[in-house]
């Protein structure tokens, strides 16, 4: 025995140490501390593999380093769709509706499930058909302040609150919960204050600190310090002048302050554009070497010339490269691309029992119908018109340019099927109803099927991609990435007027991307619904909601005005000037948070377990609220707070607590949310830090931001 150990002692002296080891360099050596792995790594590449791994996709081929590129994400994995994400080799995947849709749901556990779910496909992907990448390109944190914005089909909505949550949930969703690994990394785009498309290669959002650190900056913060996000994307505009790509905010808050220390990236050819468009600097070293400066650690277009240039020139060094691809390194890391497959969870997805594709799944198709369902606002429903009861109607008119078509917009991917409104409406009414339709009144055919049906449905709306080319939409209420619109007005709204002139009994369904001001629907038609494009259960999800067997209680996370002129002028982002539900002091056509249900809840009994709420604590609010029909349904209590002395300009009412909770028929349910006095804090431009001001508060409860209910004064203090 003693023998045998001599032996095992001399091997292990002339053995080299790395060969004792499942790893060549130190980098390798998932056990050795990040930073000192990273060291290593950079302390092994070459100036020529540094200044290549500034890509997307940060591999080191000669020192056996995978990378991983991005992929987008925003509501389903896009792998295909009209942008042909991917190649033109479709790979089909799971699709949601529109985040615009998501953000309606105002449901922070649906919306972790739905980047769980996205996040396997991701993963699966990547591993078994090597496609795509596991840098997610989602969620889109910036503020839809204004229903002009092209791309508000994005956003989650205009409220700074509800979209950080919202945020929040779907960046824990694709990251996962493993301490060691992430399932996919979520790079959260475009920051900051990107919410003009025409222009926004040149144009400047501009808005004093405290809008910045109070509203445009805080679903981002939120995402990085609640989420964990360590990736986004910076914006084309520029911010106060200077272009979000070399703005120091990028190092002096999101890295210093936030915490922030993965990947900072361009957005796609905006390079280019600090000398083009923005015209900001006179040589594309000079442009490059403020990139790297700011913190970029990764381009999205041509850079390679200009970052040898700035080298060359001197105005960045070696080690300035190495200190932004730590970021993208760290990401890696997390992501296991320098690990062992074997010390990875999320390594096994598409291998073995894990290799069946999982947008074939029961689960994942039903995830994709629950989303719909609960995404969809019922605006309102005069005489209970609805739900329909089946049994009782003998002849539909399906009627409209949207009623047999699942639109896919640019950043989707390609569903693996699509059921459209009129598909579901054919399998849920069976051969006992007889069901006519018409695609527009075309020779008076909408007039003439309405008449004689007993109940007439139009679904109207936009067209995600404007059925036309890049920066074109020839129908002035539409937009999407590159084109605002024009005009709030639907230009189906005539088509709404003939068919209820021959059926009042009309039903109007919006399927949109933002949204409209339909003053003649809302006086006259007396059921109207709203929910997003996209998605590959569109029609089973409506369907759900028109028959009743499921209880619409979506909700709206935009001011609807009811005219554009209710609008402040669309590049002014002071939002104080009567933009959004805190500022607006008109009359809206539907107000922040408005949605119906086929039920009504009572609210009682507000009590808040503190009289005043000091700095560093929490107040917990309860209340309770009571189903008080025969029908069972989902209620989205609301939390609003208004500063009642307030030695600073506040909002009229801010969102600071929601909760969706579903209530049986008859039952009564206490619900508990809680304020954190961190959440009432505002910028102190003079002391350069969030403070809590001693105040006293008006704690609001409601069921939309122009309906509250209840009310109770809580005292602040510092």
């Amino acid at each position: 025995m003693i023998k045998n150990n001599i032996i095992f002692i001399f091997l292990l002296t002339v053995v080299p140490i790395w060969a004792q080891q499942d790893y060549q360099y130190p980098f390798q050596n998932s056990k050795l501390d990040m930073e000192k792995r990273i060291d290593n790594l950079l302390s092994e590449m070459t100036l020529e593999e540094k200044v290549e791994a500034l890509s997307t996709n940060p591999a080191v081929p000669r020192l056996g380093v995978k990378g991983t590129g991005h992929v987008e994400g925003l509501h389903g994995l896009a792998q295909g769709g009209p942008a042909d994400w991917g190649g033109k080799d479709h790979i089909p995947t799971t699709t949601f509706p529109q985040a615009y849709g998501l953000g309606e749901t105002w449901d922070t556990e649906l919306l972790k499930k739905i980047a769980e779910a996205e996040a396997v496909e991701t993963r699966f992907i990547f591993q078994k058909y090597n496609r795509g990448g596991l840098v997610v390109r989602a969620p889109n944190a910036d503020l839809a302040r204004d229903p002009r914005w092209g791309r508000t089909e994005e956003s989650y909505g205009e409220d700074p609150f509800l979209t950080g949550k919202l945020t929040v949930a779907f960046v824990k969703g694709l990251q996962g919960d493993n301490d060691q690994y992430w399932r996919t990394a979520s790079l959260m785009k475009h920051f900051l204050a990107n919410s003009n498309e025409d222009g926004r290669t040149y144009t400047s959002s501009d808005f004093d600190e405290r809008l910045w650190r109070e509203y445009y900056s805080v679903p981002f913060r939120m995402g990085v310090k609640q989420g964990g996000s360590r990736a986004y994307m910076a914006a084309y505009n520029k911010v106060n002048g200077i272009p979000a790509m070399v703005h120091p905010m990028l190092k002096e808050i999101t890295q210093d302050e936030w915490g922030q220390n993965g990947i900072i990236c361009t957005d796609g050819g905006a390079f280019k554009l600090l000398l083009s468009d923005h015209k900001y600097y006179k040589t594309k070293y000079k442009g490059a070497a403020a990139a790297i400066n700011a913190g970029i650690n990764q381009f999205l277009d041509n850079y390679k010339e200009a970052v040898y240039g700035a080298l060359a020139e001197g105005y960045i060094s070696e080690k300035d490269l190495d200190n932004v691809l730590r970021g993208d390194f760290r990401v890696m890391i997390k992501l296991g691309m320098l690990d062992p497959a074997k010390e990875n969870p999320y390594a096994k997805i598409g291998t073995g029992k894990d290799s069946i594709d999982p947008w074939t799944s029961d689960e994942h198709k039903e995830l994709a119908r629950e989303a719909t369902r609960k995404s969809i606002v019922l605006l309102k429903n005069e005489n209970d018109l609805l739900p329909l009861q089946k049994e009782k109607i003998k002849r539909i008119a399906v009627i409209g340019p949207r009623a047999d078509e699942v639109l896919l917009d640019w950043y989707s991917g390609t569903p693996p099927y699509r059921i459209t409104p009129l598909d579901a409406l054919k399998e849920r009414i069976g051969d006992k109803t007889e069901i006519f339709y018409a695609e527009n009144n075309a020779d008076g055919k909408a007039a003439e099927i309405a008449k004689k049906a007993d109940v007439a449905l139009v679904l109207i709306g936009n067209h995600p991609t404007c059925d036309a080319g890049w920066a074109d939409c020839p129908v002035p209420s539409e937009g999407k990435e590159s084109v605002d619109r024009q005009s709030l007005t639907s230009e189906y709204e005539d088509l709404v007027k003939v068919v209820y002139q021959a059926n009042p009994k009309t039903i109007v369904t919006l399927i949109s991307s933002f949204p409209y001001s339909i003053n003649w629907t809302q006086e006259h038609v007396p059921a109207i619904l709203h929910m997003a494009q996209n998605s590959q259960e569109m029609g089973n999800g409506l369907a759900d909601v028109l028959f009743g067997d499921y209880n619409p209680a979506g909700r709206l996370t935009q001011t609807w005005v009811k005219n554009i002129t209710d609008l402040p002028p669309l590049m002014d982002y002071n939002i104080r000037n009567g933009r959004t539900y805190m500022y607006f002091e008109g009359d809206p056509l539907y107000a922040f948070g408005h949605g119906l249900s086929y039920t009504n809840f009572d609210y009682k009994n507000l009590q808040i377990d503190k009289e005043t709420l000091r700095k560093g604590r929490t107040a917990n609010i309860s209340l309770e609220i009571t189903n008080t029909d025969k029908r069972d349904g989902d209620e989205v209590v609301q939390l609003y707070i208004k500063h009642l002395n307030s030695s600073v300009k506040r909002p009229i009412k801010e969102l600071k607590g929601f909760q969706r909770i579903h209530i049986k028929a008859g039952e009564t349910k206490t619900v508990q949310i809680a304020l954190q006095a961190k959440d009432l804090d505002y910028w102190n431009e003079e002391k350069q830090e969030f403070q809590l001001e001693n105040d006293q508060i008006k704690i609001q409860i409601g069921r939309a931001s122009d309906n509250i209910v209840l009310t109770k004064k809580l005292n602040i203090k510092n």
